[in-house]
């Protein structure tokens, strides 16, 4: 087949892409509406203000919905991970790295920056020598198909997106963002920075694992509910060095351990707050207790595969990532029609269709769970 009618596999590419722009574009609304507020302003109190008492509690709910999903997601595949390395029992593992690394966040917030900085740095390197490695190894024939063959390929995308709009949910840290640069621009430029990154971070990754693997080895790692331990296998079958395999697992590792952490401390002190826990030991030991137990208790009792699991979250955060900051823009600007400073760009039509897009991508989980969306079994 001429080469001028092949292509690369571009679905899982484009979708990144689109969640990119419309995740980038909904924390733009979000410093929309924080405009006329206070520094101090947060998601919460704005989000009440606005939008009423009522709704801020959805909204409360689902960022905890979406918390507690994503460490039981990471417990879970902690679990097996470690259960591959050590040769111990998958739940015990389970209990293990929970006890041991929920520590750093019963223990300060400090604590958490300390091991945090460490993390990412062992993550850069290792991220680095691992993807350098798989760029290497590359396979054009496994990322050229034939355009026919892309286009029905096109379905499975669908069920992608719920997974992939948790990768750009950084919408709690908007305020932050805000408060820190001390104006609504320079928060701008610093997301629109971070996604970028984050996007070209993604498109490598999808690059090196799809010039690797063959798609034929796609199947047994989705019928496995796209367990980390399972693409991991995968790709230790296919990668000569055996220094590169050991650099992927470990990024792997340094990946989900610094993502539970950073989690988990955000809904240690969300949940503190809630219930109003004191700061003392035995506050923070029944904050800890609310936080890390429960996720737990599910991953020991139904551990889903790891894409199930962030596929749910996707679903839910849809709602403080797309639906809830296009409201919000949407309110501000009929509350001060002729407000200048800083706007959000797209106007009506970008508001509805961030509300349109955070809704599909709810509604594409729903088909999906029942069966209504086309999987790929290789």
């Amino acid at each position: 087949m001429s080469p001028l009618i092949r292509t690369f596999p571009s679905w899982s590419s484009l979708a990144i892409i689109l969640i990119m722009i419309i995740m980038t574009v909904s924390g733009w609304m979000l410093l929309e509406a924080f405009k006329p507020y206070e520094l101090t302003a947060s998601f919460n109190s704005v989000t009440k203000d606005l939008l009423g008492h009522k709704i801020n509690v959805f909204n409360n709910l689902t960022v905890y919905f979406v918390g507690g999903i994503l460490l039981y997601a990471y417990i879970t595949s902690s679990g097996l991970i470690l259960s591959g390395l050590l040769g111990i029992n998958s739940q015990f593992a389970s209990v293990l790295f929970v006890l041991v690394f929920s520590c750093f966040v019963w223990h300060s917030t400090r604590a958490v920056d300390r091991i945090s900085v460490v993390l990412i740095a062992f993550m850069v390197l290792s991220f680095v020598f691992g993807v350098s490695g798989l760029a290497a190894n590359i396979d054009a024939t496994r990322l050229f198909h034939s355009l026919t063959e892309e286009l029905g390929q096109a379905p499975y995308a669908l069920a992608m997106l719920p997974v992939a709009l948790t990768s750009f949910g950084y919408h709690h840290s908007v305020a932050s963002m805000r408060a820190y640069y001390g104006e609504e621009q320079k928060a701008k430029q610093a997301i629109l920075g971070g996604t970028l990154i984050a996007l070209a971070l993604y498109l490598l990754w999808l690059l090196s694992i799809f010039g690797n693997l063959p798609r034929s080895a796609f199947g047994p790692v989705i019928a496995k509910g796209g367990d980390v331990d399972v693409l991991l296998g995968a790709l230790a079958s296919v990668i000569e060095s055996k220094r590169v395999s050991n650099a992927i697992n470990l990024f792997s590792m340094a990946a989900i351990l610094s993502s539970f952490i950073g989690v988990g401390l955000g809904v240690f002190d969300y949940l503190a707050d809630l219930f109003k826990f004191d700061n003392s030991r035995a506050g923070r030991a029944k904050s800890w207790g609310v936080t890390f137990l429960p996720p737990l208790l599910l991953s020991l009792l139904f551990p889903f595969g790891f894409v199930v699991a962030i596929g749910y979250a996707g679903a839910a955060a849809t709602v403080w990532a797309c639906i809830i900051p296009a409201l919000l823009a949407k309110k501000s600007r009929e509350l001060a029609p002729q407000g200048g400073g800083f706007k959000a760009p797209g106007g009506q039509p970008m508001v509805v269709a961030v509300i349109v897009f955070g809704v599909l991508t709810a509604v594409f989980h729903l088909m999906a769970m029942a069966g209504m969306l086309p999987i790929y079994t290789g």
